[in-house]
Parts: C-alpha cells; structure tokens; sequence
C-alpha cells in the first residue's frame, strides 16, 4: 500500500479519529510505499495540527531508517510526468503530491492507499480510511 500525509498522520497521531484503523492497517501491510513528496507534505500539515517540531523531526528520521518503507525519492522526470498528470485532470482538485503519488502506485502495481483523500478514490484507488 501507499501510505500517504493524512495516513502517517493517522497512525502516528492517537488523536487521530482514524488512529486505531490506520494502525491496524499500517501494521498488516506486507508492502509500504511512501515518497520524499509526502514526507514534505507531512511536515508542513503537522505543523498546522500543532504537533511540536521535535516530534515532526523524529517522524522524518524514524521513516527515513524504517527498511520496512519503501521511500520513492521523486527525480526530475516523475515531477515531470506528474505535472502532465495535472494537466490531463483539470477538472479534479489534486495536488502534485497526489499526482506523484498516483503514479507510483501505477508503477508498482498498488491499488491500496493509507488515506484519508478522496482524491485518490476518484483516481480508481482504494481509500482505507473511509468516513
């Protein structure tokens, strides 16, 4: 699965409406794939949650050692890729994270995504952590 911003939130946040699901989800997955593109998009929804910085930080390093995450670092052709993927889906409000991320899961075969956006349900994605 594709762990996404709203889905590390979840698992890592207990105040989290969705903690206990995001954990359960989070802890049975056999394959985990996230990208340097949400790990920014973390750091920057954490803060607005009001979540210290020390805690953001350890986040980062604690993904950035995890061997059980498959961090995809995003290189200058799949930002690329994911702007032309905006381009085609003009009518849809997704973020360029959201792109990149929906590429990704393409690429790997994912149909799974730890999250709470509704974007990637409208991509054809399964979102895990439905209201």
């Amino acid at each position: 699965m594709l762990i996404d911003t709203s889905g590390f939130l979840c698992r890592f946040g207990k105040a989290e409406i969705y903690h206990k699901e995001a954990v359960r989800f989070y802890d049975s997955a056999t394959v985990r794939f996230t990208t340097n593109y949400i790990l920014a998009e973390y750091t920057a929804l954490a803060q607005i949650r009001g979540v210290r910085r020390t805690q953001i930080i350890e986040f980062s390093k604690r993904i950035l050692d995890d061997s059980d995450v498959n961090l995809i670092w995003v290189e200058e052709a799949l930002h690329s890729q994911a702007v032309q993927l905006l381009f085609e889906r003009q009518d849809k409000a997704y973020s360029l994270c959201d792109a990149v991320s929906f590429l990704i899961m393409r690429a790997h075969g994912l149909t799974e995504a730890l999250t709470t956006d509704r974007h990637f349900k409208q991509e054809g994605f399964v979102r895990l952590l439905e209201p």
